[in-house]
């Protein structure tokens, strides 16, 4: 099937050939004429799939038609859960929209000036893309107007779900019209996002698109077992030398070891940054541009600041903390390996790691094979045929006691949303193997940032 079967507006076809696309992908297959009939759909489509352009195609052929009611708010409204696929959808719809005779599209995120938002509300908006909590703030000092509004897509309804913006998402749908388009994408569809599409959504299509080891086909996917902070950051440094490397994503589980790990990094003399959600939206921009430029190589990044990332140049994912959901293993790795290129994905597990090895691997229905890099081989052996288990026998006293891994793995395993964690994490990684991994430093925070 070709774009010109979908029946969409002669200029958007147009801008779509301007981009080098020549034919739908399979949730844009199903979903835009679904989406052009005036369904709500529910959709199951993972990044890097197309499912931008599933929801913004429409919603510009819908666009290019004039308004039925007049005013200055949005007729499409775009909720995502962070900053940076915010931005993305804003691109997106600037992309695919930009042969049309007048599209306003505006972002209302956290980070960015009120007085600039404020600004960009007063003027008539065709489509909003936004973040929940700070459409809400704006929806409460009635500031913006959804007399017009026809469409509302909730993009990774999933994620949003984790992290708690549920009830903002539905509190911002009863402002809407009920006559409105509802469009649900999810990374899965289970009995909780069943629940928020019954709610929202007026008997809607269900699609889903292809398995999740489909699309890991073409990423190769390798485990390094480790023995404590110290060597895992010896094998970082030693990966992140390889010359076939060009450009990586390195994933920690909380911001404060984002930036710890990145200043570590840039003391070594690799081009880092750390990405993260306490960061200004400023200096998330100016970072993301730069590592689309070229001008970084290393971009240590957590969950939430790096969903929605597209960057060509990205040949190298590495899980230096492993995530604690086996879906946010797929987006991890899926910020490589994009549009067909190959790519490489590491992973570094401890002895407490076993369980969440089990989750990934049966969640995408691949086996991760072990490897070892010669002079950095681990003391810790895991048990064959179990991934990360304890090796049988008795165990080594010495290795035992230079462990520093805390026993609560709930610890290890903290919401990387938001940055939390066990404090008997803390204190694990307060041994001299956090502070000197990198360099000789003395200062006696493992935490403090290098200056």
């Amino acid at each position: 099937m070709s774009f010109e079967n979908l029946n969409l507006h002669p200029l958007i076809l147009k801008a779509i050939v301007d981009s080098g696309y020549t034919a739908p992908t399979p949730i844009q297959e199903q979903a835009i004429p679904e989406l052009l009939a005036g369904h709500d759909i529910m959709a199951s489509a993972q990044t890097g799939t197309g499912k931008t352009a599933a929801f913004m195609l429409p919603a510009l052929h819908r666009l290019a038609t004039p308004a039925k009611v007049h005013g200055r708010g949005p007729r499409v409204l775009v909720l995502t859960p962070t900053r940076e696929l915010a931005l993305q959808v804003s691109e997106a719809a600037a992309k695919y929209g930009k042969h049309l005779p007048r599209v306003k599209v505006v972002s209302i995120l956290g980070g960015m000036p009120y007085p600039l938002q404020n600004k960009l509300l007063s003027q008539p908006v065709d489509i909003l893309v936004a973040t929940p909590g700070r459409l809400i703030d704006h929806i409460q000092r009635g500031r913006i107007d959804f007399s017009r509004l026809e469409m509302m897509v909730l993009d990774e309804a999933d994620r949003m779900l984790d992290m708690g913006f549920i009830d903002d998402v539905e509190r911002i749908a009863s402002a809407t019209p009920a006559t409105r388009q509802t469009l649900l994408f999810s990374a899965t569809l289970d009995s909780a996002i069943d629940k928020v599409a019954a709610r929202l959504l007026k008997t809607p299509k269900r699609i889903q698109i292809a398995a999740q080891q489909a699309r890991l086909d073409n990423i190769e996917q390798r485990l390094h077992y480790v023995d404590d902070l110290s060597h895992k950051n010896r094998l970082l440094d030693h990966l992140l030398r390889d010359m076939a490397l060009k450009q990586a994503i390195v994933f920690t589980a909380t911001k404060r070891d984002a930036d710890t790990l990145a200043d570590n990094l840039s003391a070594q003399g690799h081009e880092a940054a750390a990405l993260h959600g306490d960061m200004s939206q400023r200096d998330r921009t100016r970072t993301l541009t730069k590592l689309r430029h070229g001008g970084l190589r290393v971009l240590v990044a957590t969950d939430v600041a790096a969903r929605g990332i597209d960057v060509a140049g990205i040949t190298h994912v590495i899980n230096f903390d492993l995530p604690k959901f086996a879906e946010d293993y797929v987006h991890r790795i899926g910020r490589t390996g994009r549009a067909g290129a190959a790519g490489i994905a590491v992973s570094f597990a401890s002895g407490k790691d076993g369980v969440n090895l089990k989750k990934i691997e049966r969640f995408t229905g691949q086996q991760i094979a072990s490897h070892v890099v010669p002079g950095l081989e681990p003391r810790f052996k895991p048990r064959p045929g179990g991934a990360g288990g304890a090796s049988r026998g008795t165990p080594n006293v010495a290795h035992k006691r230079s462990r520093t891994w805390s026993n609560d793995t709930s610890g290890r395993n903290g919401n990387s949303a938001n940055g939390n964690r066990d404090t008997s994490r803390d204190r694990s990684f307060s041994n001299d193997n956090r502070g000197n991994s990198f360099r000789g430093n003395s200062n006696p925070s493992p935490y403090a940032r290098t200056k």
